[in-house]
């Protein structure tokens, strides 16, 4: 009898050996996509990442899921890598979302505002504090789903061809900036332009724009912004902690299997953590070579930050009162970015301050 039953124990197991095989199979089609980003490949730091994350989910699925990262122009203009894959023209987009305040300024709020959140406190509200959850529910209307994939840090005021000591030097000024920044410099005096990356150049160069911001000064040397603007202001204060987000059309993301959905993101978390841990290596000796190179580093004013705050926050709630998602995020946001202060004051603050100081001293 015990034979027996092992017999049919063996049977029964190698049944389901042969049956399960070809369903894991079935369950790792092999895919390829392609991935518009925004960005130009000089720019090696906030383009690579893309291609760390296309990387990184090549070797989780055994090379079954491929994706191909084209640069800004190469399939389509930089700043409409998100409406490739919202229309389907690509699966996947690597871009900032404030790019596209034209379709709605909530966009702005899940990258960076002015006097929003820094890099590490981004990461914490859209990873633990609802952030993702409430920016998925947006983007479903676009036919989109969304993941963080990249931060750049604190960025850089930009690059000016004069001196700007008052807000009465912003008047007139026509400053390469995009979105929700823009609207906020306009509010002081400011022209805003907006242009992809590998345009600027050429703009400022010919007087065409008076300014120009982009990341910081790894990006910036790169792009040779200090050849023709020489006054380097910061801080950025419209983009404390700026996310680069990966978009997946919305369709083409439902149809993945869920281990393929769970290699994205966790990819995109990682090059979230990359790209950031890059910029923080590059900046210094980049800001030192420009620094010698003749670049005039100038601080903003506090009268230019306070009136740009204040700026700031009259377009918060002007936009709130006629766009209820708006109203929901940013109030999200700065509900979390008044609590986190409250620890960074006690802990972060006070150690970073402490060491800037000692360092100073030597």
């Amino acid at each position: 009898m015990k034979r027996r039953q092992f017999i049919k124990s063996a049977a029964l197991a190698a049944a389901g050996s042969a049956i399960a095989a070809p369903a894991i199979a079935q369950s790792s089609p092999e895919i390829k996509w392609r991935m518009a980003s925004s960005f130009p490949k000089s720019l090696d730091t906030i383009y690579a990442g893309g291609e760390v994350m296309a990387k990184m989910v090549a070797e989780l699925t055994d090379n079954k899921f491929q994706i191909q990262v084209f640069a800004g122009g190469e399939l389509v203009p930089g700043l409409q890598a998100l409406d490739a894959a919202q229309n389907g023209t690509v699966e996947a987009a690597h871009t900032v979302s404030y790019y596209y305040v034209g379709k709605d300024p909530t966009f702005a709020i899940a990258s960076s505002v002015p006097f929003g959140l820094n890099a590490r406190m981004q990461n914490a509200w859209l990873f633990q504090a609802g952030g993702n959850e409430l920016f998925n529910e947006f983007y479903k209307k676009y036919n989109v789903y969304g993941t963080p994939c990249g931060n750049t840090g604190t960025q850089m005021g930009g690059w000016f061809r004069k001196e700007i000591k008052t807000v009465d030097d912003l008047k007139g000024l026509k400053m390469r900036i995009g979105g929700i920044a823009g609207q906020v410099l306009q509010k002081v005096g400011v022209v805003p332009q907006q242009l992809a990356g590998g345009d600027i150049y050429p703009a400022l160069e010919k007087g065409t724009i008076d300014a120009a911001e982009w990341v910081g000064p790894y990006d910036d040397e790169k792009l040779g912004f200090n050849k023709v603007a020489p006054y380097y202001y910061y801080p950025g204060f419209w983009e404390g902690g700026p996310t680069v987000h990966a978009y997946f059309n919305l369709d083409k993301w439902n149809a993945l299997p869920k281990h393929y959905q769970s290699a994205l993101i966790a990819a995109s978390t990682y090059s979230n953590t990359i790209m950031g841990a890059r910029y923080d290596v590059v900046n210094t000796p980049a800001l030192k070579r420009l620094v010698a190179a003749g670049a005039q580093l100038r601080p903003f004013s506090v009268e230019i930050m306070d009136a740009c705050q204040k700026a700031s926050n009259e377009l918060y709630s002007e936009i709130s009162a006629t766009n209820p998602t708006f109203k929901k995020a940013i109030e999200s946001m700065i509900a979390f970015r008044n609590d986190e202060y409250l620890w960074w004051q006690v802990a972060e603050y006070t150690f970073d301050s402490y060491m800037i100081r000692s360092r100073a001293r030597g």
